[in-house]
């Protein structure tokens, strides 16, 4: 396993710079450079060899071409590096892999082609942009080889690591990958054929890349950039030394993004670094700061999911930094590195397993499915400690695991759950979680249910479940009683969402029923603006307990997510709290309060976080933080510890008074004023 442990406070300092601006890096100096980073508690920084714009900032002597143009000093590079190790600064070395304006321009045949034999491309030929993408099955990759063995032939030990930006899989079918899917017995006229071999590409070059690499440099460290970790990771991970989530909130990712993948990338035993930026929106906007508020959040909710922080910037053209970017950046980093002595080291920990819906459905780049963010959502606000994972994860870890909507469960994964629940573990699962591939009947048998014979159909014949309506077309009732129904009034609940109509088997215990609608909405017979109301006859079974499994037949994680209906929440709580009566941690705080739990093994603590900051969308494509509204005596209830000594806020460390209560320690934290650490230190 690798051992590389990262630093704290990194930046990521971008340089894509045209080759039509003049006097590049003249005004840089690099004591001013470095003084502005120590300042700003900076100790590590990512530097640029080469950019998007495909301009080179070293004295390249293979490809002295590529050298910016309007490059004054052609050691730039160089002297970042030296002037930093100096003062104790790491500094990793980007280069860019997939998007080369240059290389595209005057390399033509080296581009991605789709089926119909245009280059594949973010933007059009007369749009601004160099987001045509490269082939790495092409002669590129042989480009690439030979730039990053000079860049560690150049600079020797002075390689801190390297960084690869633009690892994106690409449906292409140009000659080189024509020829290469023939060869290992890929149908390249079929989609689903070659998006498999995109990803076997990405897998093939970061492997050979890095064992290229380790011919040179053994100890230097190694990330490949596809703006989101997730599933696709783990045939590949072993090319990698750590991993680091491109997350910035204010761009296509959101702040749901980073939640939602580091609980995932944080189970893969390496170090993890996680990107948001100083911009108001994202990279490569100059002149702009974020809120001090939401810098602060993004960081701390950094630390909080076991993650190191990055702060993402760009340097001007002229070489020098803004100095009242890094006074921001200090402003956050300074209290960064009081809080790090409770982050050390730190690892979850966690009551429940939930599996990413990535491993099993097809989703654009970045893009989540709704299923997760809702789970996300729901599990966050009701301050549950969990996991993403997938059906290749250890779930040994977990009491409970959670399948949400969509999660296919082959033969193979059918017996690892099994075998899971054999040795104590709980499964909650909702909607098409547990069917068989072809979605006909379950492989999980555990869940306690079958399919009907006959699913409601449109009127033109296709299947209503799981789909969105305008006007909640298809929707029917939840008539939620007992113990599922706590907090709820013994009525009809609305459930705008068509669930999978099933039969309990018998020895199930049917929670709750569906109730069915007068009628669904058609031109035929519709009422008022959407669905019709209750009709009292009673439909499919809608919960479902069997043992240890309890069955959702709605998909109340892509509803929630769709449009938040609080009772899908409180019917998943007290689910939850069927399956698993002793959770980890429990509050009184409000819903938007986020929570985490981590253990520091070797300092015999737990640390919680407790943090509460509220994105709020003030304009039309931007959620930010401008305020921090504190909360007072917020009551805290954890599973007791063996061998407690005491509890203590930090990094204040003022000690806290505690009483114990039925094998639970309950506590008040007098003040949470944006986010807030405790230590539960044991002997």
């Amino acid at each position: 396993m690798n051992t590389l442990e990262l630093n704290f406070r990194q930046i990521h300092l971008d340089f894509h710079t045209s080759p039509d601006i003049l006097e590049v890096g003249n005004d840089f100096n690099a004591e001013d450079f470095v003084q502005t980073l120590v300042k700003a508690k900076v100790n590590s920084i990512t530097c640029f060899a080469r950019c998007h714009h495909g301009m080179m900032y070293y004295d390249s002597k293979l490809f002295p071409e590529l050298v910016h143009p309007n490059l004054k000093n052609r050691n730039l590079l160089k002297e970042q590096i030296e002037v930093c190790h100096k003062h104790g600064i790491r500094v990793p070395i980007y280069t860019t892999v997939m998007w080369d304006d240059y290389m595209a321009k005057n390399h033509p045949e080296w581009l991605a082609i789709d089926e119909l034999g245009n280059p594949i491309t973010w933007n059009k030929i007369y749009e601004p942009g160099f987001y045509r993408f490269l082939c790495v099955n092409s002669p590129y990759r042989n480009f690439l080889k030979e730039h990053v063995k000079e860049i560690l032939d150049t600079f020797g030990d002075l390689v801190d690591g390297l960084f690869f930006d633009i690892l994106i899989q690409t449906d292409c079918s140009c000659k080189y990958c024509q020829e290469k899917m023939k060869n290992k017995g890929y149908n390249p006229i079929h989609k689903d054929e070659r998006i498999k071999f995109a990803a076997d590409t990405l897998d093939d070059f970061m492997l050979d890349m890095s064992s290229y690499i380790r011919n040179f440099n053994k100890n230097c460290s190694i990330f490949y950039n596809s703006s989101h970790v997730g599933p696709a990771i783990r045939p590949r991970l072993e090319a990698h030394s750590h991993l680091e989530l491109e997350s910035l909130p204010s761009g296509p990712w959101g702040y749901l993004h980073f939640p939602v993948t580091m609980r995932y990338a944080r189970n893969h035993g390496l170090d993890c670094l996680s990107h948001t930026g100083k911009f108001h929106t994202e990279w490569g906007d100059f002149h702009s700061f974020k809120n001090k508020e939401a810098l602060e959040f993004e960081c701390f909710h950094m630390l909080a999911l076991n993650s190191k922080c990055l702060i993402g910037d760009q340097m001007e053209p002229n070489g020098k930094l803004s100095k009242p970017v890094y006074e921001l950046i200090g402003s956050v980093y300074e209290q960064v590195e009081k809080k790090e002595e409770w982050c050390k080291g730190a690892k979850a920990v966690t009551d429940i397993g939930v599996f990413t819906p990535e491993e099993f459905t097809q989703m654009g780049h970045l893009e989540l499915h709704p299923a997760i963010l809702g789970a996300t959502e729901m599990l966050v606000e009701a301050g549950h400690q969990f996991d993403i994972i997938d059906s290749k994860s250890d779930f040994s870890n977990y009491k409970v695991l959670i399948l949400p909507d969509n999660i296919i469960v082959s033969k193979e994964f059918e017996e690892k759950i099994n075998k899971y629940v054999y040795d104590g573990g709980s499964v909650l699962a909702t909607f098409e979680s547990g069917l068989n591939e072809d979605k006909t009947e379950f492989n999980l048998k555990g869940l306690g249910v079958k399919v009907k014979d006959k699913l409601t159909c449109d009127i033109y014949g296709n299947q209503v479940k799981g789909n969105v309506y305008e006007r909640n077309d298809y929707a029917d009732y939840i008539f939620p009683k007992g113990e599922i129904g706590k907090g709820l009034p013994e009525t009809e609940h609305v459930m705008y969402i068509k669930g999978l109509e099933v039969d309990a088997l018998p020895g199930s215990e049917v929670l709750a029923k569906v109730v069915l609608p007068f009628f669904n909405r058609t031109y035929e017979h519709f009422s008022s603006h959407r669905q019709a109301s209750s009709s009292g006859i009673t439909g499919y079974d809608g919960i479902v307990k069997n043992e240890k499994y309890i069955y959702f037949a709605h998909p109340i994680f892509t509803q929630y997510r769709e449009n938040a209906p609080k009772w899908c929440k409180t019917l998943l709580i007290n689910a939850l709290n069927m399956l698993l009566p002793e959770s980890i941690l429990r509050h009184d705080g409000p819903s938007t309060m986020i929570t985490a739990v981590n253990e520091q093994k070797k300092e015999n603590r737990w640390v919680i976080h407790l943090l509460n900051y509220l994105p709020l969308r003030r304009c039309k494509n931007i959620d930010t933080i401008e305020d921090i509204i504190p909360l007072y005596n917020i009551k805290i209830s954890i599973k007791l510890l063996e061998n407690l000594k005491d509890i203590q806020l930090v990094p204040e460390k003022e000690e806290l008074k505690y009483e114990v209560k039925d094998g639970r320690v309950e506590f008040v934290v007098p003040k949470v004023n944006g986010h807030q650490m405790i230590s539960i230190n044991y002997k």
